[in-house]
């Protein structure tokens, strides 16, 4: 155990993760064995552990990013953005040119296994100290261990679990998959953690068994998920809160609708590693961000996913049909006519469209903000991109740090778990009851208030959206209410880094993606007809270095051999 305690030392003292309020970390430096060996030690180590969830440990942020913008890269969401020089090994990846030898993959590799091996620091250090009950802070760690493996699994597949007691020789066989030790830990959160915290973003008991029912999702155990969920809905302190657009500003952070998020802040020093250094490339390349980088951009097949018909329903069999009015090609001095057919109003709270306001800084004129068209697309995202009029808070300084905000990224909300548990519910449960979480999600889009005109009061789009008349999934049957589901989420939770975890778990991708290549190239030409997506893209390959560093231990996964 000295030995461990020591190896602890050494790392906690060579990389912090600060955050605001509870994740602030004194100095590099600045800790003594004497501190470190205590409940005060404890709580240090497990500040760097959340702090850890952004992703950053080393390399460039965005590669090892915690919100998972980059993996969307390679769904019918997003483009990768820029021009296709730009991040090279990015560019190979949403082209499906996948070699085990990217850095992507590699840097997401490192930054999760830090993950782990902090987390097993605080588990290490509380277990040697005696005559404190540090089950809590023990149930906290074995949480973000439990999210960090999940994070692994979902994304590899063939993996190692690392307990406390492996710390020390981490290079251990890939012979996943590892759901059982993941549930393990989960489990124990669910157990051992309190109901609320004095701090937010810290987990509790809710968060834990939100997760542990995602994990069985995605593992494909309805049957367990269901009631996990359930009793999160039924009990939990979580709700929908009244406007969608609050999920990505400053003011509403940790809502009741934020079940578990990674924090951000700044603190008003240039390129703060506090802020979120993640989505550094991905506000719009123009415009009053002016900057960088164009990154992360939505595709046409997302924009067209929000034409409603009369009734304000989705066109879920024929919304890619033909393409609502884009300014691709298109100089912003020229004239453009805005799409004037029904849409649901989430599309301008989620897609940067021509000719409609951008986050308060007025009228996007199109390619002027969004000059790489050829390779990008004419549509800029905007959860993840500050707001006007919060600027002093959440707008960081510096050249790089101007992308680097405040605004936190919610790894899970409530219309997130809503959803969910529709699924689960069409697979195992009611339809019935699928269809009320649906109409919750969209009562709220109808609800809320919508994007206007610039200067005016009048909507800037003709925004038709209204709830499934009670009893439709019943009367359409389970594949209609599954592709409702499916929809629904798109609709709610575009841009957010779900797709990619979504596509793999409905066992859809090589078939979305077939269909959104022919799509999309209405709008490009010839750009994607080359792309061949196979079933050995349902995981990332083993990354070479891994497999090097581990002297032979770890293996390639055997679709990528």
């Amino acid at each position: 155990m000295k030995k461990i305690v020591t190896l602890i030392f050494l790392s906690v003292v060579g990389f912090y993760g600060c955050k605001e309020d509870f994740t602030t970390t004194p100095p590099k430096g600045s800790l003594g064995g004497d501190v470190l060996q205590n409940e005060e030690g404890v709580d240090l180590l497990l500040t760097a552990t959340y702090g850890l969830l952004d992703g950053f440990i080393s390399g460039d942020p965005w590669q090892a990013s915690g919100d998972g913008w980059w993996l969307d890269a390679s769904t019918d969401d997003a483009n990768k953005g820029s021009h296709d020089n730009d991040q090279p090994d990015l560019q190979s990846f949403q082209m499906y040119r996948w070699t085990p030898s990217n850095s992507y993959f590699i840097t997401k590799w490192l930054a999760v296994y830090g993950g782990v091996d902090r987390a097993n620091s605080v588990i290490n250090l509380a277990n040697s100290i005696e005559g404190s009950d540090m089950t809590v802070k023990i149930a906290e760690a074995r949480f973000l261990r439990a999210h960090f493996h999940f994070e692994l699994q979902r994304l590899w597949a063939n993996v190692s679990y690392i307990s406390e007691d492996l710390q020390l020789d981490p290079d251990q066989p890939n012979s996943g998959p590892i759901w059982d030790q993941i549930a393990e830990d989960y489990q124990f959160a669910v157990d051992n953690l309190p109901p609320t915290q004095d701090t937010p973003g810290r987990a509790t008991s809710w968060v834990a068994k939100a997760f542990l029912g995602k994990m069985y999702m995605q593992k494909g155990d309805y049957t367990t998920a269901l009631p996990l969920l359930t009793d999160v809905i039924d009990n939990g302190p979580f709700g929908l809160i009244a406007e969608f657009k609050d999920n990505f500003t400053f003011a509403s952070k940790n809502s009741k609708e934020a079940i578990f998020s990674i924090q951000f802040n700044i603190g008003g020093v240039a390129n703060d590693a506090n802020g979120n250094q993640a989505q550094a490339l991905v506000h719009p390349s123009g415009g009053p961000y002016s900057s960088c980088c164009g990154f992360y951009t939505p595709t046409q097949d997302l924009a067209n996913a929000y034409k409603t018909d009369a009734a304000g329903l989705p066109l879920l069999d024929t919304f890619n049909d033909s393409d609502i009015n884009n300014d691709y090609g298109i100089e912003s001095g020229d004239p453009f006519t805005p799409y004037a057919g029904n849409l649901d109003p989430r599309i301008d709270y989620t897609i940067g469209r021509r000719g409609i306001d951008f986050n308060g800084y007025g009228v996007n004129p199109g390619k002027d903000w969004a000059p790489e068209q050829p390779e990008a697309g004419p549509y800029l995202g905007k959860k993840g991109a500050y707001k006007f009029e919060e600027e002093a808070d959440s707008k960081g300084a510096g050249n790089w740090g101007q992308q680097s905000s405040a605004l936190n990224y919610n790894l899970m909300r409530y219309a997130d778990l809503l959803l969910l548990a529709a699924e689960c519910e069409i697979e195992v449960g009611s339809i019935a009851k699928a269809e009320e979480y649906v109409n919750l999600v969209r009562a709220r889009a109808r609800d809320m208030t919508y994007v206007k005109e610039v200067g005016g009061t009048a909507d800037a789009a003709t925004y038709v959206i209204d709830e499934y008349p009670v009893g439709t999934f019943a009367a359409q049957g389970a594949a209609y209410a599954q592709k409702a589901v499916r929809h629904e989420r798109r609709l709610e939770l575009g841009m957010e880094g779900h797709r990619y975890y979504d596509l793999r778990r409905y066992g859809s991708l090589i078939e979305v993606m077939e269909d959104f290549f022919v799509n999309e190239d209405r709008m490009y030409g010839n750009r994607f007809v080359d792309v061949t997506v196979e079933d050995k893209n349902y995981y990332l390959p083993i990354p070479l270095r891994a497999i090097d560093l581990s002297n032979g231990k770890i293996t390639q996964s055997d679709d990528w051999k």
